[in-house]
């Protein structure tokens, strides 16, 4: 489960960072829709899915409150997540090894 909420934070933090820098450009600046629409719909998808999952490892790691809120924020600031996956996950993928 660790694993794959890591591999989850970074293929998000990467959608995150494709709408922000590529689709909303192109819909704004330059009247494209169709990829903004196409890759919001897959971010949502995997937004839903990385707060659901942190949720599931922080009860399963037993994180405190503090430190759960911490890992949801990170799914809204640009580059959080990739933070995020080197600052609680690593540890807690190398304990586990």
């Amino acid at each position: 489960m660790l694993k794959f909420f890591k591999y989850l934070a970074i293929v998000e933090g990467y959608s995150f960072l494709f709408i922000l820098f590529l689709t909303m450009p192109l819909k704004y600046l330059g009247g494209i829709l169709l990829p903004n629409k196409i890759m919001g719909m897959a971010h949502g998808f995997l937004f839903l899915a990385y707060v659901v999952v942190a949720i599931v490892v922080g009860q399963m790691l037993k994180w405190k409150f503090k430190d759960q809120l911490i890992v949801l924020a990170m799914s809204v600031v640009p580059f959080g997540t990739f933070w995020m996956e080197e600052k609680y996950l690593e540890k807690e993928i190398e304990k586990a090894a």
